[in-house]
């Protein structure tokens, strides 16, 4: 999981300093989670943040997560 969020570091989807953030999006995506659901506009609930786990989880061999807000669900 931290290997998976120093990933979305380094491919600059979460900011360093926000690598709390990143582990919150890998620890669901290695649970299997279909869905994680955030109120963080700032780092996760944003459109790009939202492709750009996508296409690194499938270029690490791991499944796709729906990241929505609450409303979203």
């Amino acid at each position: 999981m931290r290997d998976l969020a120093s990933t979305y570091v380094q491919a600059g989807v979460v900011p360093a300093r926000y690598l709390d953030d990143a582990l919150h999006i890998a620890v669901p995506v290695h649970g299997d989670a279909d869905v994680l659901v955030s109120w963080n506009f700032k780092h996760m609930v944003k459109r790009n943040t939202r492709l750009l786990v996508n296409y690194l989880n499938a270029q690490h061999g791991l499944r796709s997560i729906e990241i929505l807000t609450l409303p979203e669900l």
